[in-house]
């Protein structure tokens, strides 16, 4: 278990992966040590394909700023910042320097109104078996599967133990670990989750990868013998989905302040799912995912599921988005 360790805040930008949290604020204070910072407020990412704000964007920017506060900060050895951000409505998870936002909660909802919400779409087109994810954070994903798929079990990786702790503190993870009236739970492995050892008996109906670090893709889903690695973990049938991130070199245009080139709104514009495609050629479908506060890249692996079917089968918040897969071509 990481060693807590008092964590100095500055007002960087926080975001997780296109959504930024900003503005500190005189209110907010620590449990752990007690200190005060200053109030947050969420402002909509302004990145959009043309590098422009879009309409969603925009309308987004209309609505009254709602006011958020620091209620736990602390360092591991493996996060050199761990901050829950708490607000009237969500619950936000920030780790590292890059302040990205790695889970959140509605306190009213399983649905996040973010990429999250696209892995619940999973269950429907795989085998009932056990669900490696990769990358649990805090369980954000975990709390929508179970909802609505209460049967099945899920395993979930996390490097890092003391991030486990503060989600079972402040997340519910707790909650979905226990075993529901349908038999499905959450159970929780500390430990390295591209690890040959990260697997089961019979394989995996469905694996779920959201890795990141300091705010980007881990380097090794760039990687072929990575993704062929992960495919042999499945059972017959078995499926992986991926949040990919954004368009390559995204990052490097926030940092620098750069308004990026047009997209192509293609999946060629992002390693992580070439990758993929050298690894598993022809098995291998995409879609972006575009809300307000981000867009990314998502994968599956597979042949293309029938989409009619697949938006009949799933909750009606994600009715409409599964039918924008594609196959890599």
């Amino acid at each position: 278990m990481g060693t807590a360790t008092a964590l100095h805040l500055s007002p960087l930008l926080p975001r997780f992966h296109n959504i930024h949290l900003s503005r500190f604020s005189p209110n907010a204070h620590f449990p752990v040590p007690r200190a005060r910072l200053s109030p947050l407020r969420l402002a909509p990412a302004r990145s959009s394909p043309d590098g422009q704000s879009g309409a969603a964007q925009t309308a987004a920017e209309t609505k009254e700023e709602e006011p958020f506060k620091v209620i736990m900060a602390l360092s591991s050895k493996y996060n050199d910042g761990i901050m829950v951000i708490d607000s009237a409505c969500s619950r936000y998870l920030l780790l590292d320097s890059s302040r990205n936002v790695h889970s959140m909660i509605k306190k009213d909802s399983v649905w996040t109104g973010s990429y999250w919400d696209e892995f619940a779409s999973l269950p429907a087109i795989i085998p009932q078996g056990p669900i490696a994810m990769l990358g649990l954070g805090a369980g954000t994903a975990a709390h929508s599967i179970l909802k609505y798929y209460p049967s099945f079990h899920i395993i979930g990786w996390e490097l890092d133990e003391l991030l486990i702790n503060v989600a079972r503190a402040y997340f519910d993870l707790s909650k979905v670990e226990e075993k529901n009236e349908h038999g499905g739970y959450l159970s929780v492995c500390i430990g390295d989750a591209l690890s040959p050892d990260a697997t089961v008996e019979g394989g995996f109906a469905g694996i779920i990868v959201d890795l990141f670090a300091d705010g980007k893709i881990l380097p090794q889903l760039l990687e072929e013998e990575t993704w062929v690695g992960l495919a042999k973990k499945l059972m017959p049938n078995g499926r992986i989905m991926v949040n990919c991130s954004g368009r390559d070199n995204d990052q490097y245009y926030r940092e620098h302040k750069i308004a990026p080139p047009k997209s192509n709104r293609s999946w060629t514009e992002n390693s992580a799912i070439k990758a993929l495609s050298r690894a598993l050629p022809g098995e291998v479908c995409w879609k972006l995912v575009e809300e307000p506060e981000c867009e990314n890249f998502f994968a599956l692996t597979g042949p293309l599921p029938d989409l009619d079917a697949w938006s009949k089968a799933v909750p009606a918040k994600l009715s409409p988005k599964v039918k924008l897969w594609q196959h890599v071509e």
